[in-house]
């Protein structure tokens, strides 16, 4: 069988509530692994470095992934 015919469809993902190059004013709820703070838009997370929990920052977008994007501070 072939993934296409047991229900997988490619390209089905949402698409991302950011853009590359958006700014947003967004709040670091958590840090990941690696250090970066999380932020979310409407619920799609953002990574940023150089930042930590409960800061409020504004942001741009440098790359939107499948699942999440990553911005930096403006």
């Amino acid at each position: 069988m072939f993934r296409h015919d047991e229900g997988f469809s490619q390209g089905a993902a949402p698409s991302a509530p950011v853009a590359v190059g958006t700014e947003y004013n967004v709040k670091i709820e958590d840090i990941a692994r690696e250090g970066d703070g999380i932020a979310r838009v409407e619920g799609f997370v953002i990574f940023v470095p150089d930042t930590k929990v409960g800061d409020q920052v504004r942001i741009q977008v440098d790359r939107v992934m499948r699942r999440f994007a990553i911005g930096h501070l403006v």
